[in-house]
């Protein structure tokens, strides 16, 4: 059982609002000093699916990530939870790949890796929410793909996921190679052993460039970004207030009813 994990570097999502920036002119957010970024949260937990189905049916985890440049002690992590390789792509050219570009980078770095029988993503990355790259790369690579899966088992060549609805779950079935993604649902994942955290300290991932993937971004272009900027927020706050409670209940339930709120 060959399991291919797509993880992926992103500013962390619990940076305060307060020292956000973007860069207007170059439509870029500009990670802010001293703040490490992280692993998306959802891609650990697709890399948990994966530790799971390895130790119920054996096998190796090859874990991709693709990106301008890492911070090795934070792409490391995977490794650190178990994963077996760390392949990076890493370029200049990716800093502003959107979202098809990024599924024809995986797509080209996964037909290099060769055989495989899962690919497991997040089901979104934090920074853009846009979840479209796990369905872009499923699509060029010919692959059923099962989303907002909360638990994925293995069994006689096939996948099948209890995927989430807005009112409970439902079950898919697949056949082998397929692309899953993967829920919060599922359940945290683990924290790395000190032993896996020494492991992933001596390891070296393996790194590949355009060069080594025969892949033009131009050419593959779909999205043009015309404007990043942060929301700007107005807050206004009127007390309500009455004879009593009851009657401040009310003035608030027309007050409500006036802005078309209930």
């Amino acid at each position: 059982m060959k399991i291919i994990v797509c993880a992926k570097q992103v500013l962390d999502p619990e940076t305060p609002s307060s020292i956000f920036k973007i860069d207007r002119d170059a439509k870029r957010a500009v990670p802010p000093p001293g703040a490490d970024p992280v692993v998306n949260g959802f891609d650990e937990i697709a890399m948990e699916a994966a530790l799971r189905i390895k130790a119920s049916a054996g096998g190796s985890i090859t874990v991709v990530s693709m990106g301008r440049s890492f911070v090795m002690d934070v792409i490391k992590k995977p490794l650190a939870m178990g994963a077996d390789e760390l392949i990076l792509l890493q370029d200049d050219a990716f800093e502003t790949a959107d979202s098809f570009i990024t599924a024809n980078v995986l797509a080209a770095a996964i037909r290099k890796i060769g055989k495989f029988d899962l690919i497991l993503c997040g089901r979104q990355a934090s920074d853009w929410d846009n979840a479209q790259v796990p369905l872009g790369l499923a699509e060029l690579l010919d692959l059923p793909c099962l989303t907002f899966a909360k638990n994925v088992e293995l069994s006689n060549g096939s996948v099948r996921v209890q995927r989430v609805t807005p009112d409970g779950h439902e079950v898919l079935e697949a056949a082998l190679p397929a692309l899953v993604t993967v829920s919060n649902e599922l359940g945290e994942p683990r924290t790395p052993s000190i032993k896996g955290i020494m492991a992933s300290t001596r390891a070296t991932p393996t790194v590949w460039g355009l060069g080594d993937l025969g892949v033009d971004p131009s050419s593959c272009a779909r999205v043009e970004l015309v404007e990043l900027f942060i929301p700007a927020r107005e807050k206004r706050c009127e007390m309500i207030e009455g004879e009593d409670d009851t009657d401040a209940g009310r003035k608030l339930a027309l007050k409500l009813r006036e802005a078309k709120l209930i």
